[in-house]
């Protein structure tokens, strides 16, 4: 189900599996309800994006532009269950109608529970809370997706291959590279508030946790991209090895991300500069 917030701009709420979208007074309550496994697991989803009923070419976010929020989570970090964050993205399966699929461009606080495997980034831990990008958007891996199509019928082998240690360590940093991957694990109490920017300009990307900056990525995806906030009871595996797995999770307790004091805007010379750690 969806509603219509038009005073906070464009967003649309998403309300799936008995999940909840709530105003509060400085923002809103994204949550979800306990799943437990003995009752039959369904997908539960609350969010909140612009980009719902949009073809992709027409989302609304281009550089530059900075996004600031402050958010909680009900549960730290081992013990949240499926993904949860904020930030932007292109909606690369088409979830919010966009269509067809396309290749992923995110710029993101990102958070997957433990049995979510997604190893993008050499030496980084496939879930967790992160700050991430991601730019396969960008020519050189467009131009190396049109090459390898024609090998499609190989890619299998190329995954087993990335299980020798060796050969991984070589090739991955550079597929790594040419997507635009950027992540940096963040080892913060999820349940306490803090403060989170994105600022995304032709140049790159910068992250930052209570004005310390945690990411800086060149290569910033050229967008149009969508603001998206949720949190889910999804789980998803995705590795170089080969390894690809979706699903939904149990939910012993009820689940929720409150987000406060949004503020989206034109990145400007004004605004205060990030401290790096």
């Amino acid at each position: 189900m969806r509603a219509d917030l038009s005073r906070w701009g464009k967003l649309v709420a998403t309300r799936q599996g008995g999940a909840g979208v709530a105003r509060t007074e400085a923002g809103f309550l994204l949550a979800t309800p306990a799943m437990p496994a003995s009752g039959g697991v369904r997908y539960t989803n609350a969010q909140l994006d612009d980009t719902a009923g949009r073809p992709r070419a027409a989302f609304l976010h281009r550089p530059p532009l900075r996004l600031e929020l402050r958010a909680r989570f009900s549960h730290p970090a081992h013990e949240l269950v499926g993904t949860a964050g904020f930030g932007f993205w292109n909606d690369p399966f088409g979830m919010s109608g966009s269509w067809p699929p396309a290749l992923p461009q995110t710029a993101w606080f990102f958070f997957a529970s433990p049995r979510s495997k997604m190893a993008l980034a050499a030496g980084v831990p496939g879930n967790g809370f992160k700050a991430a990008t991601l730019n396969t958007g960008r020519p050189p891996a467009r131009a190396a997706a049109a090459l390898l199509l024609p090998l499609a019928p190989l890619l299998p082998a190329a995954a087993l291959l990335m299980r020798v240690s060796c050969i991984y360590r070589r090739a991955w940093p550079y597929a790594q590279r040419m997507a635009g991957v950027g992540e940096t694990p963040l080892a913060l109490d999820m349940q306490a508030w803090h403060s989170y920017l994105i600022e995304w300009d032709q140049a790159g990307v910068r992250m930052a946790v209570d004005g310390a900056q945690v990411l800086e990525q060149q290569g910033a995806p050229a967008g149009p991209l969508g603001l998206v906030i949720w949190i889910d009871n999804q789980y998803l595996v995705a590795t170089p090895q080969g390894q690809l797995a979706w699903g939904v999770e149990a939910a012993p307790a009820p689940q929720w991300l409150e987000v406060a004091d949004l503020q989206l805007g034109a990145r400007t010379q004004s605004k205060p500069v990030i401290r790096k750690r």
